[in-house]
């Protein structure tokens, strides 16, 4: 289970971290959050949907119809798929929010192994004048770009479920073992959406939430991706992927570089 400690000088001054080697902290996932700037390329790799919390919906990332088990993590835990959600590429880091607090704060998951003492191999967490490590300053401000791309992405959601065009989703995939239901997951009514009234379709448009609606409908039809990863999944042993990035740099250096963008 994740264990996320805020990063203190107090707490991992002393501690070093690692560069993950493998996508096993993924395995269980079966949605990820999605945020605008990745919406480009999230839409042409895997399906997206929307998943319902009290009332608020979040865009993410749909990687497998079976809850608790991530299809796009194949057995060698590699990624078996042409894009990783950010959600997966900063790992150990991530921005959370503490109880009782909005603002959101720089934490690391150090149930992972990949926290390590200061005698092993590694990176640090801070330099010498306890300022974020030149490794790990870029982590956080990539973590930021995230952070302010799903914001901005929230507020479109939630644009698009005060016009009422967010509905249940109906999904039917074919298995092995016939045909199978997903149910609990939400995507855009094209029709709602064309029978909207001009004032309320304006009001999309100034959100930015009508290239999120597109995107989300184009993705629909990466749900065949599943069959396809059944059937690696199915082999005694998963074909060659490309190997993991050699640094964080090439795992984040693109991040908000896509062909949608929310301000």
């Amino acid at each position: 289970m994740p264990r996320f400690a805020v990063v203190s000088r107090e707490r991992h001054g002393g501690k070093k971290w690692v560069r993950f080697n493998g996508y096993a902290y993924a395995a269980a996932e079966a949605l990820a959050p999605i945020g605008g700037a990745e919406l480009g390329r999230a839409a042409l790799a895997m399906p997206l949907a929307f998943s319902e919390q009290s009332g608020r919906y979040t865009l993410a990332a749909v990687l497998s119809p079976v809850p608790g088990h991530n299809m796009l993590v194949g057995p060698d835990k590699r990624w078996l798929g042409p894009y990783v959600p950010a959600w997966f590429r900063l790992y150990p880091f991530r921005m959370l929010a503490q109880q009782g607090a909005d603002e959101r704060v720089l934490c690391v998951d150090e149930e992972t192994g990949l926290v390590v003492e200061r005698s092993a191999a590694g990176e640090d967490f801070f330099d010498g004048e306890g300022n974020l490590s030149p490794a790990l300053k870029p982590v956080f401000e990539a973590l930021m770009v995230a952070e302010r791309s799903r914001t901005a992405t929230d507020l479109a959601v939630a644009a698009l479920a005060q016009a009422g065009v967010i509905r249940p989703w109906q999904i039917k995939l074919k298995t092995d073992q016939g045909e199978q239901a997903v149910s609990g997951l939400h995507h855009v009514d094209e029709a709602a959406l064309a029978a909207l009234p001009d004032d309320v379709f304006l009001k999309l448009r100034a959100t930015s939430a009508l290239p999120l609606a597109y995107a989300q409908a184009l993705s629909e039809v990466q749900l065949g991706v599943f069959e396809h990863l059944a059937r690696l999944h199915n082999q005694p042993a998963a074909p060659p992927v490309a190997a993991l990035p050699e640094s964080l740099d090439s795992l984040f250096e693109k991040l908000g570089d896509e062909t949608i963008r929310f301000s």
